[in-house]
């Protein structure tokens, strides 16, 4: 069983808060100094997997994925929860479902940035290092 995690986006901070409750009740996330309520922050969800680099990957992640056989080029996309897929990466367009990212040897992922503070990692949508 994988660890139910979150972070939280303060929309208004433009920084990730650190989270010490969610009241889901009262819908509030509550940080070491303030209470935010649910309209100023963006909660992103870990997939409960991992990077090559062994880092988190959570919604809203910028992420390069390096396919060995069928692309010479890196595809550079961020990762959504989509409810008939599940965590996919949206390549502008195009999207690729768990099942063909997260469990492929034949794949590598790597968690480059995020939608709020890197969004023009995702500009062109084919980048490379």
């Amino acid at each position: 069983m994988r660890e139910i995690k979150f972070r939280a986006w303060g929309k208004k901070e433009r920084l990730y808060l650190p989270i010490i409750e969610i009241n889901a009740f009262n819908w509030y996330v509550r940080t070491y100094d303030n209470k935010y309520p649910a309209q100023e922050i963006e909660l992103e969800q870990f997939t409960g997997l991992y990077d090559k680099n062994g880092n988190e990957i959570y919604e809203g992640d910028i992420v390069k994925l390096h396919v060995v056989i069928l692309s010479p080029d890196d595809k550079v996309g961020f990762i959504e929860y989509r409810p008939e897929f599940g965590y996919c990466i949206n390549f502008g367009g195009k999207v690729a479902r768990q099942e063909y990212w997260a469990a492929n040897d034949k794949h590598t992922i790597e968690v480059i940035g995020n939608i709020h503070e890197n969004k023009e990692l995702l500009d062109g949508g084919n980048n490379q290092d």
